[in-house]
């Protein structure tokens, strides 16, 4: 396998480690969005949220959270985003499990705000009715 996270968490490619525990390792992203900007990689491969166990989703949350609370912090900064990309058309480059924490500060310009449309009576019911389906 040629995953570039695979070769951070096992330290073939270097990086600046702010956390780590047996699931996971946080480094700071090499390319920032903004100053702090850092990822929460699995040490285990997995491609994406779907292929991750739902109790090591729970912990890579409790971890953003962690992370967050203590970064906000130390960088005095306004506001996070916490993103976690599935596909390519949802803006994954890297098919190895990640969660993007971006630290916000006034003004910063980075964007990542979109215009909200609206829920149409037609969608609203194809949904329901296709959750339906799948739930029974």
């Amino acid at each position: 396998m040629n995953c570039v996270f695979c070769k951070i968490v096992d330290g073939e490619i270097d990086s600046t480690t702010i956390y780590e525990d047996d699931k996971f390792r946080v480094i700071l992203d090499l390319n920032p969005v903004t100053k702090g900007h850092a990822l929460i990689l699995s040490k285990k491969h997995y491609a994406d949220l779907y292929e991750i166990s739902d109790k090591l989703a729970a912990k890579a949350i409790i971890l953003a959270k962690k992370m967050v609370k203590m970064m906000t912090e130390v960088l005095r900064c306004d506001g996070y985003n916490v993103f976690q990309n599935n596909g390519a058309a949802a803006g994954q480059t890297i098919f190895h499990f990640h969660v993007h924490l971006i630290p916000r500060y006034k003004g910063d310009q980075v964007g990542v705000i979109w215009e909200p449309g609206s829920l149409t009576e037609e969608d609203k019911q194809d949904i329901l009715e296709k959750i339906s389906n799948k739930l029974n």
